[in-house]
């Protein structure tokens, strides 16, 4: 990995030399647009709306479009002039436990090294935020940015994220918030023994993309001049109609998939998988009984009167 952005974490009178990497990426296909009959690039060029001539890119600056449809020109000296408190710096601002931190909130991860004259304050810090479980809420510029962050841990390892502002996540505010939507409680249970029956350690391991895979055969089948074989698609499953039917036969499925699983596990060795949860079948027990009295009920209402 190559470092992106150099700087000290500021944590009280210490200070921490830190490089900075980028600790995802994005693993996609990429293409370029080509011209359909020969496969030539196709290029774009900035051309000015007012003369028409083409820019080259040292004479292209910001410009912000105010409500009237004037534009105001910032330039890179205007940027370099405003007050960034934080350049260089990673500011530690408070300690805060980490399920005080709301996901939503999280934007871009990297990675924190220490420099070779900071190694013995970075395993402090680090070392004392493990025994605490508290991360570290700082304020960090980055690309001419200021952003909130939190400084966490992962393996070892500073893990910097950068946070939106709380004006940046948008309130959902969805018309069935409001509704008054009853659920019964047999349904409840059989929702919560289906999550039961499917409960298990997530290892990110066992997924794939399956779509970037099968565009790569798409790719590599042209290359090789090969006529592609279309998979069939899976069928698709429509609306439920009877909630508790869906439900009590999730659960099935579910049990099934499981117990599948467990007998191609090996006998010997590797964790024992937990058996299927019993709750299941109370659940569904208790659900069978209900609606039974209620067929019984409405049997009842039904029946006619006799006459004198």
């Amino acid at each position: 990995m190559r470092s992106i952005w150099k700087g000290a974490i500021s944590f009280g009178l210490v200070t921490i030399p830190v490089k900075l990497y980028s600790a995802t990426e994005q693993k996609d296909v990429t293409f370029h647009q080509v011209h359909r009959e020969d496969a030539g690039r196709i290029k774009y060029k900035r051309v000015c709306t007012v003369d028409g001539e083409e820019v080259p890119y040292s004479e292209i600056a910001k410009g912000y479009e105010l409500p009237g449809g004037e534009v105001v020109v910032l330039t890179d000296e205007d940027f370099a002039d405003l007050p960034l408190s934080t350049s260089r710096r990673i500011d530690v601002l408070q300690f805060t436990p980490a399920d005080q931190l709301d996901p939503i909130l999280f934007n871009k991860s990297y990675y924190l090294e220490p420099e070779s004259t900071g190694v013995k304050p970075y395993v402090l810090l680090r070392d004392a935020l493990e025994r605490t479980g508290q991360v570290a809420i700082v304020k960090v510029a980055l690309r001419q940015r200021e952003s909130l962050a939190a400084l966490r841990i992962r393996d070892g390892v500073f893990v910097l994220e950068t946070m939106l502002w709380p004006d940046e996540v948008r309130d959902p505010g969805f018309a069935f918030q409001d509704e008054d939507v009853e659920v019964r409680p047999q349904e409840l249970q059989m929702a919560e023994s289906l999550i039961e029956t499917m409960a298990g350690e997530f290892d990110p391991t066992e997924y794939h993309d399956a779509y970037r895979e099968a565009l790569q055969q798409v790719i590599e089948a042209k290359v090789a001049g090969k006529e592609l074989v279309r998979p069939e698609a899976p069928e698709q499953a429509g609306p439920a109609v009877d909630l508790m039917a869906a439900l009590r036969a999730s659960v099935d499925a579910a049990k099934r998939e499981r117990e599948g699983t467990r007998e191609k596990a090996p006998a010997s060795g590797g964790a024992k998988k937990k058996p299927a949860a019993k709750p299941a079948k109370a659940a569904e027990a208790q659900a069978d009984e209900k609606d039974e009295k209620d067929t019984k009920k409405q049997a009842t209402k039904r029946r006619p009167r006799k006459t004198a």
